[in-house]
């Protein structure tokens, strides 16, 4: 497997990063996690607008174009003769003495990496996937170190393995945090949506989640389709009165959820089944338009 760090292409084996890097230290950096269908990056331009948001409001350094990162990418899926593949980028401050100062790491770390698409098993999707409510709690979006969470991806996921080792979830499951006023965010890789009737929900940027990409593609679907979203502060006694539950993220796309704490959901799914359908049309199209639009520059 061939990777991208600091300006290279090498064997994953090779690639190596300072123990005084600053993201293994502290946690300080960000990354994406992108999807390539049939050799197409899905949602580029979206995923790297975010990732300039993240460049910008961590304060680093990196010289480095949006084209010339989009390069790279296509780059690394290519040495590793991919079609269907997972991208994961990652930058960290970089390598530099102790302390929190971000002045003294000089040179910030980016790495590429990109692997052969592993779907989750088509029984998650068929019969819906578990999900636990952890006891562990999101920090209100008003603190300081929590307002970049609904615009980054930080590298720092303590609570969300919390979560999952509090509820021993397998990787086939998943974990849903509350904030401290109980209500509720999202899951620790994904975010949450449930219906009720026609109408679909799902937890507002104010609750202090993440702007998923796939999330902002499905509401875009559901409203193009005439299904009226409404994005707001939720409890848990309203997720588990509704008739669907499902989950979202660039990797499982859209995930039925089977039952949550024990209340187990409407196993038609009309509403799910119809914007599944609708986002891998999404996908083909975007697949179909970027190869028109290469084969014209």
């Amino acid at each position: 497997m061939i990777v991208y760090l600091n300006g290279d292409f090498l064997p994953i084996e090779d690639a190596k990063i300072s123990v005084l890097d600053h993201g293994f230290l502290y946690g300080d950096g960000f990354f994406e996690t992108l999807r390539a269908y049939d050799g197409v990056i899905f949602k580029a331009e979206e995923h790297l607008k975010r990732f300039n948001r993240a460049v910008t409001l961590l304060g680093i350094n990196l010289s480095i174009t949006t084209d010339e990162l989009k390069s790279l990418i296509y780059k690394t899926i290519e040495l590793n003769a991919l079609t269907d593949a997972t991208v994961r980028v990652t930058v960290s401050r970089g390598a530099g003495p102790l302390g929190l100062d971000p002045d003294i790491c000089p040179k910030p770390t980016i790495f590429i990496y990109a692997n052969t698409f592993k779907p989750y098993p088509q029984s998650c999707y068929q019969q819906g996937i578990r999900v636990l409510t952890a006891s562990v709690r999101r920090s209100p979006l008003e603190c300081p170190h929590w307002g970049c969470r609904t615009q980054i991806k930080s590298i720092n996921f303590l609570p969300n393995i919390l979560a999952r080792i509090e509820s021993g979830q397998s990787s086939s499951g998943e974990v849903l945090l509350l904030d401290t006023s109980g209500y509720m965010t999202e899951c620790s890789v994904s975010n949450i949506f449930f219906v009720n009737g026609e109408r679909l929900y799902t937890p507002s940027l104010e609750c202090g989640i993440l702007d998923g990409i796939t999330r902002k593609v499905v509401i875009d679907i559901a409203k193009e389709q005439g299904i009226t979203v409404y994005e707001g502060k939720y409890f848990l006694n309203t997720l588990y009165r509704a008739d669907e539950v499902f989950l979202t993220n660039t990797i499982m796309e859209i995930m039925p959820v089977g039952e949550t704490d024990g209340r187990v959901f409407n196993h038609k799914r009309k509403v799910t089944e119809l914007l599944s359908m609708l986002y891998k049309k999404t996908t083909n199209l975007n697949h179909h338009l970027t190869e028109k639009k290469i084969k014209e520059s």
